[in-house]
């Protein structure tokens, strides 16, 4: 049955760059998703699917019912775009000014889309239901995947996959790893006031610049001297802002930052040393410190059993060598979401192409992947499909 799906989304290729390479063309931001959702549901409901739409928000979600009674399976893909200009000289650049697919969330959704239509073909085979989660606002904070949750996208649901485009990776090869795989992803923003003057005349005011700088100094310690080192973690400043003039003292210093970790007792003690660390050092200073801090997207941990089997499929699909235990990231993601309420694997699949000049980085204004990509991933799906279905569905007496 495999090799008979396989053919049919290989035959489908055309049909998923053309629906692909649309979405690239009329990208859109996060919670501001109109045309992409609509489009998605009227092609599920072409294919004779159950659709719901507005799922959290403006997700979508597509039911296929096989034959069969077993096990559901439910499949998730992303469709929101960046606020990059596209600078591509391609046929499929955006027409959006300001707007561009840089992470590859149109290849997930057009490459899922196929899978739908292949396996909604050969539902007759089927045991058990599939449920496609098209999800909308994954770039940014609070996300789609927790309302989606709440408006019951997983309801029934026995395990969930997920597949993100890979551009550091060379087309034909998959990445994964049990448990940890991408970081919890947090932010805050911190806002210093002292006291304005005159630059000739510092010992008047009560200077928020250099009280901001023993800030950034004393930040570094938190995971230096407060984590165990065999736990990873990063405390990041990526922007410090004061003043306008070169014989000012301003009143206020602000700083941004992101705080990543895999485990939720790092976690929470950087939060707790960061009010800590911000609180003493204004004080020491004679300044007032304002600690605002953002939970983000908790850590994304892959079900073990699941992603062994994803490990296995990809390697009987694509060798053995092509397949690789990854190493953690620090980037953030909100398929953890579903990881908390259902045992699954997310994983990747490799887009670069140096051919093809394919060769940038994700949220980078050159963009662009191998677009056979999708096949990878839903031939990936397909497979998990089927053998979780078969691994779980009764045996006939």
């Amino acid at each position: 049955m495999h090799d008979a799906l396989f053919r049919r989304l290989d035959a489908l290729f055309p049909e998923l760059v053309e629906f692909r390479r649309d979405l690239h063309m009329h990208p859109e931001l996060s919670f501001q998703e109109e045309r992409t959702p609509a489009r998605i549901a009227d092609f599920h409901r072409s294919l004779g699917l159950d659709v719901r739409t507005g799922v959290g928000g403006r997700g979508v979600v597509a039911r296929l019912e096989g034959s069969r009674p077993g096990p559901t399976v439910a499949l998730r893909a992303d469709f929101d775009a960046l606020p990059i200009q596209d600078e591509k000289d391609v046929p499929y650049k955006s027409t959006v000014p300001g707007v561009m697919h840089a992470c590859g969330h149109d290849i997930h959704t057009a490459g899922l889309l196929g899978v739908a239509k292949v396996l909604s073909e050969a539902r007759e085979e089927l045991s058990g239901a599939v449920v496609f989660i098209h999800q909308f606002a994954e770039e940014l904070t609070p996300g789609g995947a927790r309302p989606m949750i709440e408006d019951g996208c997983l309801e029934g649901v026995d395990v969930i996959y997920g597949a993100h485009v890979h551009s550091p990776a060379d087309f034909g090869k998959v990445g994964v790893r049990p448990g940890p795989l991408m970081a919890a992803a947090d932010s805050f923003d911190v806002e210093i006031t002292g006291r304005g003057g005159h630059g000739a005349m510092p010992h008047l005011a009560v200077d928020p610049i250099v009280t901001a700088s023993q800030l950034v100094v004393n930040l570094q310690q938190i995971v230096s001297r407060g984590v165990d080192p065999l736990k990873s973690a990063v405390v990041t400043i990526g922007a410090l802002s004061a003043g306008n003039a070169f014989n000012v003292i301003p009143e206020t210093a602000r700083l941004k930052g992101t705080v990543r970790a895999f485990d939720e007792e790092v976690r929470q003690s950087i939060k707790e040393a960061l009010a800590r660390i911000v609180d003493g050092t204004c004080q020491a200073a004679g300044a007032t410190g304002r600690l605002d801090y953002h939970d983000g997207y908790p850590a994304v941990l892959n079900d073990e059993a699941e992603a062994a089997r994803v490990m296995r499929l990809a390697s009987e699909l694509l060798g053995r060598e092509n397949v690789q235990t990854i190493e953690p990231m620090m980037g953030g993601e909100d398929f953890a979401y579903y990881l908390q309420k259902v045992p699954g694997a997310f994983f990747f699949v490799g887009g670069r192409n140096q051919e093809q000049g394919a060769v940038h980085p994700h949220h980078h204004p050159l963009f662009d992947v191998d677009e056979r990509a999708m096949l990878v991933a839903g031939k990936l799906f397909i497979s998990s499909i089927l053998d979780y279905q078969r691994a779980s569905s009764p045996v006939p007496a």
